[in-house]
Parts: structure tokens; C-alpha cells; sequence
């Protein structure tokens, strides 16, 4: 059974920074890859930021700059550091991990950001 925990969602005002940390359990053969996302139009989620088993991480282009995915395999944790908070960042954030060959999805519970104006 895979679990992920995630916290460090809150309020906070714009120009401000949050730092999101999921921490993943369970029997996991193989971690690929891991994420977050954040809803999009059309019941969607926007994939924010990835990061691979070889730590190549990505960005969307709404927080390029300003958020980066770091990682803790000690301690079975990924981050999303976000800095220069906007109004527009506000969203219930996921994480996602994908284990084994078969790619397989996990997800978090999601944390609420919220930034105000």
C-alpha cells in the first residue's frame, strides 16, 4: 500500500512564499518520477512541476522561475518551493508519484494555497 502525505498549504499574501512537502510510504519497487499538479479548465489537472528518478525537473510555463521541485530521498520527500506568490497560484495542490514498469499513478490528498491580493 502507497501513501502520500502532504502538507504546508496555507494562506499567504501575494509576493509571499510556501513551501508544499509530500512524503511518500509503502512498498515501492521502483520510483520513476514525481510531481505536482494543480487544477486546470475542463477538470483538468496542470502538471506544475516534475521531477525524474535522475532529478531532471520541468516547469509550467505560469511558474517558471518562481517555484522549483526539490527532493529528499532519505527522507522520502519532494518539495514545491514557491516563491513570488500571485493571486493566480491559488489552487488545491497534488502530488504524484509513479512507481514500477507499469508507470503506476499515486496521489496525495491535495493541500489548499491560498494567496490573497
Amino acid at each position: 500500500q502507497v501513501q502520500l502525505v502532504e502538507s504546508g498549504g496555507g494562506l499567504v499574501q501575494a509576493g509571499g512564499s510556501l513551501r508544499l512537502s509530500c512524503t511518500y510510504s509503502g512498498s515501492i519497487f521502483r520510483l520513476n518520477d514525481m510531481a505536482w499538479y494543480r487544477p486546470a479548465p475542463g477538470n483538468q489537472r496542470e502538471l506544475v512541476a516534475p521531477i525524474t528518478r535522475a532529478s531532471d525537473t520541468n516547469y509550467a510555463d505560469a511558474v517558471k522561475g518562481r517555484f522549483t521541485i526539490p527532493k529528499d530521498n532519505a527522507k522520502n520527500t519532494v518539495y514545491l518551493q514557491m516563491n513570488s506568490l500571485k493571486p493566480e497560484d491559488t489552487a488545491v495542490y497534488y502530488c504524484n508519484i509513479r512507481v514500477g514498469v507499469s508507470y503506476t499513478n499515486y496521489w496525495g490528498q491535495g493541500t489548499q494555497v491560498t494567496v490573497s491580493s
